[in-house]
């Protein structure tokens, strides 16, 4: 089944679906319930297991810093941590409004990709609901930089479009460059919410050592080390999965804007910090950006096209 919408429209699920699984730092067992919500409701996380104050919006201002994913943080301290692949799967299936009841303070890794909520989602189905959906639109370039040259950048652009470029240490990896377009929604599903997280395996002694993967394994993850890639091989992996995932991330994180954005990102070697302090930047300056009911009215074609690079990965 493929997703059909009206674009210039909000969108929310038909009915709610439970995720069960355990937190990818925490290791925690958790559940998970994304339920519909009204018009112009957003995407609201509420901390099943904390009595008061448990409500937290999905808003790039609440994002705080924290080590390999995205965490929020509301005026009452209550945090949420690892919401990013929950995040890009609502974008990419375009659903504007949810609550999300968590009873602990990470959300399901699942398999480390978006696909599962993608699949349930799909599974329940997106209803409209009567009310215009509105879009940021980009109006001129905004650039932020991090540590070892990593930048990520917004230009103007008539749709939501990616362009991430990674490049590691790894005969496995490489230097990766993808551009992306979430066009009619279906792009999401068929081309990005299967790629999982990853990491390479000089980098897991110093992540546990600082309390962080304690839920990750092969089933969650994709660990490339100097002699071979250690994954679930019973998942097929799509070409350059590293890089699709960057992307995924990305669209997890802008989904923190509160509405599309018409735009193009641009990241090199960016991670969740610095796509944060992009979406900081355009905010900041009210000459870089305007709001608008969407215009398309009518699904725009999809695009993609990777780079040339090695495929070692996906036969390993």
């Amino acid at each position: 089944m493929q997703f059909a919408y009206i674009l210039n429209m909000q969108h929310t699920l038909t009915n709610s679906v439970i995720f069960k699984g355990k937190g990818l730092h925490s290791g925690l067992p958790v559940m998970m319930t994304v339920s519909p919500a009204l018009a112009n409701e957003g995407i609201r996380f509420i901390r099943k297991d904390i009595d008061d104050n448990n409500v937290i919006p999905a808003q790039y201002d609440l994002v705080e810093q924290s080590q390999l994913c995205t965490r929020l943080r509301n005026k009452d301290n209550v945090t949420i941590s690892t919401v990013e692949h929950v995040m890009a799967a609502l974008v990419g299936c375009g659903i504007d409004n949810a609550t999300i009841i968590v009873d602990g303070p990470e959300i399901p890794i699942m398999d480390g990709s978006s696909l599962p909520f993608v699949e349930a989602f799909q599974n329940i189905g997106v209803q409209p609901l009567g009310t215009k959906r509105h879009a940021i639109r980009v109006l001129k370039d905004i650039e932020v930089h991090g540590e070892d040259g990593a930048y990520a950048k917004f230009t103007p652009d008539t749709q939501s479009s990616f362009e991430f470029t990674i490049d590691f240490d790894n005969r496995f990896i490489g230097r990766q460059n993808m551009e992306f377009t979430l066009g009619d929604h279906n792009a999401f599903l068929n081309e990005l919410a299967d790629s999982p997280t990853f990491t390479t395996k000089n980098q897991i002694e110093q992540l546990r050592s600082l309390g962080l993967i304690k839920g990750g394994d092969h089933t969650n993850a994709d660990v490339y080390a100097e002699d071979a890639v250690y994954r679930d091989k019973s998942r097929p992996r799509k070409d350059q999965a590293a890089v699709r995932h960057k992307i995924l991330d990305a669209v997890g994180d802008c989904g923190l804007a509160g509405a599309p954005i018409y735009g193009r990102y641009v990241g090199y070697k960016a991670g969740h910090a610095i796509t944060n302090k992009l979406l900081h930047a355009l905010f900041a300056d009210k000459n870089a950006y305007t709001i608008v009911t969407d215009e398309l009215g009518i699904a725009q074609p999809s695009h993609i096209h990777q780079s040339e690079n090695a495929k070692l990965a996906y036969n390993a």
